[in-house]
């Protein structure tokens, strides 16, 4: 059956379209992450709209360049002017603008480029290999295990956010309580909508990601008066090319970061910031001269860049599989699936496993794409950190109002969007992480429906039930506790040792 689905796939996704649109997303992915204060979250948000008027199998494809792109046009700015375009690209703040006043700043771009290609092609092998086994295991799961496995993910993403666990834990609560306006799952009534039709099926997701992520962007580069962020130094200066030496004596980097990023990815809720900083860490420890890290090392971008660009790929298993998404670029691509008329977990694919194939084939296809697009264009996405923010914030906010528009064509969507864009700025001026937030929201009805489904196989014994016919979803509740205590304080450690990490705006 992983056979047949995977040639099936491979047939799918032999169509120049494809390979266009996925072109496409990834410069305007790389053309966003070079933009200082431009997140790729953002960039999807604004651009997951585009992906309605699209074939399935070209739209999420599209937004998959997006975001392979932006993880890497981080690296451009943060290793030519010091300003990471992503929080995903702090850690390359280390040592990129060290190389580029040693005149090695186009050495240390093309040493982010394979770096990235190569962590980001071999996570996707690991991920292609493994998603099948895991999703025939995900088939075999019911509602019990399914309820635990969310409230896991959910503590999980909790707890492995930025800032104070309190204020994780009320938006996560805000999350849940936002996600049951609308109808019962289980009895169909109505509840918490005052009588407004508009939100009589619930709150509409789209209005509500654009809203929570591009938005409050859109108000703080604002706030800031959208500075400039040109500076003289600004743009390649220099004939440093990479060499095979150079790769050669990171190459053992490489892979261990490419193992770190690919294990990180696989976690709810960490992220390509977490790998980034694991990944640098790991190799500084290792490092036969750790004390040139920070100070113009090649080795140091290698670690950084493969590690968040090894998580790509991976993030993608839990949401394909179990329909979780593990962080915010994937509650995204959530959002696609959901606006295609695709709801991704276990009856995906066992009902379009070539489909599921196709866009993981994508993936590695995107690479192929991203390695040639990123080695051609590099000079020129230099020169795109010097754009006035000011001159591209006005077509960033019609972007966000029309694609809230369009896909329901109703009015409402607009004023839940104002609300939602408010709602994310104001949490981000006090220091709230969103990502409890987004998670809770569209894992709430699965949860809920899951766990009403659990009680009523329990017949009035949940306990019993639980611990004599479901032993892994109990095991799953039992471990819960402990797996989310020791997940918050390794957290806090990684928070204390690299507080830039904290502050990265959510690693996107």
């Amino acid at each position: 059956m992983i056979i047949e689905n995977f040639l099936a796939g491979l047939q799918l996704i032999l169509r120049l379209d494809i390979v266009l649109m996925m072109s496409v997303g990834l410069v305007a992915g790389m053309f966003v992450g070079a933009l200082p204060g431009f997140t790729t979250i953002m960039a999807m948000a604004v651009l997951l709209p585009l992906s309605f008027f699209m074939d399935p199998l070209v739209g999420i494809p599209f937004l998959i360049g997006v975001y392979k792109g932006g993880i890497y046009g981080g690296s451009i700015p943060a290793i030519l002017v010091a300003m990471p375009g992503t929080g995903a690209s702090v850690a390359t703040t280390f040592d990129g603008p060290a190389l580029t006043k040693k005149k090695q700043g186009r050495k240390a771009l093309e040493m982010a480029l394979f770096s990235s290609f190569f962590g980001d092609t071999a996570s996707d092998v690991i991920t292609i290999l493994l998603i099948g086994p895991i999703a025939i295991v995900a088939m075999m799961i019911g509602a019990p295990e399914l309820a635990a496995v969310i409230f896991l993910s959910l503590l999980v993403i909790t707890v492995t956010g930025r800032g104070v666990f309190a204020k994780g834990l009320v938006m996560l609560l805000l999350g849940l309580l936002l996600s049951l306006v609308g109808q019962d799952p289980l009895g169909s009534m109505s509840r918490f909508t005052f009588d407004f039709f508009a939100i009589s099926a619930g709150i509409p997701l789209l209005p509500m990601l654009i809203g929570v992520f591009a938005l409050p962007e859109i108000f703080l580069a604002i706030e800031e008066k959208a500075k400039n962020v040109i500076a003289e130094k600004a743009g390649i200066k220099d004939n440093s090319r990479l060499t095979l030496a150079d790769i050669r004596r990171c190459f053992r980097t490489i892979c261990r970061s490419t193992m770190i990023g690919t294990g990180v990815g696989m976690m709810p809720g960490a992220g390509q910031v977490v790998s980034a900083f694991v990944g640098y860490a790991a190799a500084k420890n290792a490092s036969s001269h750790p004390e040139t890290f920070g100070k113009g090392e090649l080795e140091g971008i290698a670690a950084a860049e493969t590690a968040n660009n090894a998580t790509n790929g991976p993030t993608l298993v839990p949401l394909l599989t179990l329909g979780i998404p593990g962080d915010n670029i994937t509650a995204i691509l959530l959002g696609a699936f959901i606006a295609q008329g695709l709801r991704p977990g276990p009856q995906l694919f066992e009902e379009q496993g070539a489909l599921v194939y196709a866009i993981m084939l994508a993936m590695l296809l995107a690479n192929v794409l991203f390695l040639i697009l990123g080695f051609l264009l590099i000079p020129l996405f230099a020169k795109v950190v010097t754009i006035r923010r000011s001159l591209l914030l006005p077509l960033t906010l019609v972007f966000a109002f029309a694609g809230s528009y369009v896909f329901r064509s109703n009015p409402m969507d607009l004023y839940i969007l104002v609300a939602f864009g408010v709602l994310g700025y104001v949490c981000r001026k006090l220091h709230f992480d969103v990502t409890p937030l987004v998670m809770g929201f569209i894992l709430g009805p699965i949860l809920e429906y899951s766990f009403g489904q659990s009680m009523t196989m329990a017949q009035g014994d949940p306990f019993g039930y639980l611990f004599t016919e479901r032993p892994i979803a109990a095991a799953f509740v039992v471990a819960t506790p402990f797996i989310t205590y020791a997940l918050w304080r390794k957290s806090r450690r990684m928070l204390a040792r690299y507080p830039a990490g904290a502050q990265a705006g959510g690693g996107h």
